[in-house]
């Protein structure tokens, strides 16, 4: 009986500037393999499916429990985490292919600094001043941290940008993950300190009007965010703001 295969199509690039082309790799199946695993048994044996000596699959990992974020990429055509992707679960060959969305540096590995970027644009982080310690915080309701939790589960994967038809050059949009930030800071006790620079800087070019409401981006959500609710209320407290502003003049 010929022993069982996965079989893999990758996108390769060797530079950030070449011309990208794919390669088939064959490794041998076993039970509970996950895309990682698959990956690490052609670094330990990097030959194509024709076999022809090759170089191993660059790519982005670090935790392998869908905890940091790094090893997101496109399977089968979706934005989605290669730790919790189960070969059981796809259809062959599977596809892997970089980000769409983001500067290839090499095969699957990309430049994905632009969340972080956008994450210090609207502050997202909870102010302390002073150089002294300013003692224990406000405390928050059973209430309030049920609400917070699951906003604050965000690993920055970015699958939610990748997924967004309205994340691009053009628009420049800072993505789902950073306006559902903001409302996570927004509403700690602490953090609310800097909400209204915050929502200001949802107003500008790039911000919470680019969104389109697709809804693509709670559908690839690894985490499983409620990143439309998100949206849709620091949507209200922007316009709340822009209005007040506008009528302050």
């Amino acid at each position: 009986m010929a022993e069982k295969s996965v079989i893999l199509r990758i996108k390769r690039q060797l530079t950030p500037t070449s011309k990208p082309y794919w390669e088939e790799f064959s490794v041998p199946y076993r039970p509970n393999m996950n895309v990682i695993s698959a990956l690490m048994d052609i670094a330990a044996d990097p030959v194509t499916r024709e076999g022809k000596a090759t170089t191993p699959i660059t790519y982005d990992s670090n935790c392998l429990e869908e905890v940091c974020g790094s090893c997101a990429m496109l399977i089968n055509g979706r934005a989605r985490m290669a730790c919790s992707a189960l070969v059981d679960d796809l259809d062959q060959p599977i596809r892997l292919e970089p980000f769409s969305k983001f500067p290839v540096v090499r095969d699957l590995a990309t430049d994905r600094s632009v969340i972080f970027e956008n994450l210090k644009a609207v502050k997202a982080w909870v102010p302390i001043d002073g150089t002294y310690d300013l003692g224990a915080g406000p405390r928050m309701s059973a209430e309030d941290q049920e609400a917070a939790y699951p906003i604050s589960r965000c690993i920055s994967c970015t699958c939610c940008m990748e997924a967004c038809p309205q994340f691009n050059q053009d628009t420049g949009f800072v993505g789902a993950a950073t306006i559902a930030q903001v409302r996570l800071f927004n509403t700690h006790p602490t953090g609310k300190a800097l909400k209204r620079e915050r929502l200001a800087a949802l107003m500008g070019d790039g911000g919470i009007q680019e969104c389109g409401y697709a809804q693509n981006c709670v559908e690839v959500c690894p985490k499983d965010i409620p990143l439309t609710k998100s949206i849709s209320e620091v949507g209200g407290q922007v316009m709340k703001q822009a209005l007040g502003d506008l009528l302050r003049r």
